[in-house]
């Protein structure tokens, strides 16, 4: 039985998952709300918000689970990379948990822990494959030819496409979270009513900054009024070149790597019209897009297992090396 814990950004997390890949529980306890008065995620209030909610949050995740702490055996913690002071909330949790039970810890990274979502059941999808990993801070093309890691193909060389899509919404002058805003008021408006640029840089980087440029041109044309009526033909062209510039990488990925099957994760993997654009492919389920601590769990399976010698010097890191 794995305890796996999440505290890389503003969702609390934990989960209890089985060696085979069975979850058994997988709670999350969102900052969505707190954060949403200042338009994106303030990190020393982040941190505060998990020291409250750790606890309570771990003991939902053991009840759902129908169990108690001395039924863990193994517990798996993201390192990083993330907001660092809330990263060390919860690796400090995990050591405090492992050291009372007397049990191991696997460091997990968070990216690895995105891509270990497709390990889990009840149909997980098993290597080799190639794999889109879109989230806030991460846009990666990555070849994954075993369960305990990967190899980088292309990443982005400025935004994210999560970080696009929420900078694009915050222009637009939509809610907080921005990604899952753009999506819904991009259902209403023409996705061609603005040509956007796609950036095309060599070899399967990404770029996302000309694109969230041109959308502040754009804006800054209109005035109030006129941004109004033009808003989800603005959201739905700018998702369009995003989207565009994800699905054109993904076709120039799987022409260079010999792999016989393409996947999804992380939290633009719930974007509907990306969904929509490879349907070939297969997505994280919608509950693991985002952040949780199954699949931190999932990935704790594979990772290096630490004794009490070496993991309570173990530090967390904010950013991939």
């Amino acid at each position: 039985m794995i305890l796996g814990l999440e505290t890389s950004c503003d969702e609390t997390a934990a989960a209890v998952v089985t060696r085979d890949g069975t979850i058994l529980s997988n709670v999350v306890a969102s900052q969505t709300e707190l954060h949403g008065r200042y338009g994106g995620v303030v990190p020393e209030i982040a941190a505060r918000r998990h020291l409250e909610l750790v606890s309570p949050v771990i003991r939902q995740a053991l009840g759902d689970a129908g169990m108690g702490l001395r039924d863990i055996e193994l517990v798996g913690v993201t390192r990083g990379p993330g907001l660092i002071g809330a990263l060390l909330v919860g690796l400090s949790v995990a050591k405090a948990l492992a050291w009372g039970l007397q049990l191991p810890v696997a460091p997990v990274d968070h990216l690895h822990g995105h891509v270990a979502s497709l390990f889990l059941g009840p149909q997980p999808l098993d290597p080799p494959f190639t794999c889109l990993l879109a989230t806030g801070g991460h846009t990666m093309l990555l070849d994954v030819r075993d369960h305990a890691g990967y190899r980088v193909l292309g990443t982005t060389l400025d935004d994210a496409a999560g970080e696009a899509f929420d900078k694009g919404a915050r222009l637009l002058g939509l809610e907080y979270p921005g990604g899952p805003a753009l999506d819904l008021a991009a259902r209403d408006g023409d996705p061609e009513a603005f040509d956007f640029p796609v950036a095309r840089v060599p070899g399967l980087d990404f770029s996302f900054s000309g694109v969230k440029t041109a959308l502040l041109y754009e804006v800054r044309k209109l005035d109030a009024s006129e941004l109004e009526r033009r808003r989800a033909d603005l959201a739905a062209s700018y998702q369009r070149a995003v989207v565009r510039a994800l699905v054109r990488r993904v076709g120039d990925a799987l022409e260079r790597v010999d792999s016989p099957r393409f996947a999804v994760v992380g939290g633009v993997a719930a974007n509907s019209e990306l969904r929509a654009a490879l349907p070939d492919a297969q997505f994280a389920p919608l509950a693991l897009c985002t952040d949780n601590a199954a699949m931190i769990a999932s990935a704790a399976r594979w990772a290096e297992r630490l004794s009490a010698g070496d993991y309570l010097g173990l530090d967390a890191y904010a950013a991939i090396a």
